[in-house]
């Protein structure tokens, strides 16, 4: 006990990178989102699943995955009826390392789109897969 109240700084540094190590994994099973890794979005994709990109212009400009539609995830409420033929078909949603892709799948999932995944890792996920970038 005499050794957690002369350290406690030491005690509060580890408790806190502690918990920045496990956010991620709560953060996704609160979202109630489904990941999935790149083989799978690419066996969804072939079988012309839609690919969402709601990273902001300029890095869409940068590349993105081929025929992926883009709507920044700042617009994306508002420009939901341009996707609302997908409600019932598998949409999978990118970004650059999968952090707005969560934002993104719960509005997906608030407006009754039934097949929603986010891509596992991002667009640096697919890119380190050394999958095809189109520009």
């Amino acid at each position: 006990m005499k050794f957690l109240i002369d350290n406690i700084w030491l005690v509060a540094l580890m408790v806190a990178s502690g918990a920045m190590l496990i956010w991620p994994e709560i953060q996704r099973l609160m979202s109630g989102g489904r990941e999935i890794g790149t083989l799978e979005a690419t066996r969804l994709i072939n079988g012309n699943a839609l690919v969402l990109d709601v990273r902001d212009a300029n890095e869409y400009a940068g590349g993105h995955i081929p025929h992926a539609k883009h709507i920044p995830l700042a617009e994306l409420d508002k420009r939901l009826p341009e996707i609302a033929k997908f409600k019932d078909k598998p949409v999978i949603v990118s970004c650059r390392t999968g952090m707005r892709a969560g934002g993104a799948l719960r509005l997906l999932q608030k407006h009754q789109f039934s097949q929603v995944y986010q891509l596992k890792g991002g667009l640096a996920a697919w890119q380190q897969a050394s999958l095809p970038l189109e520009r």
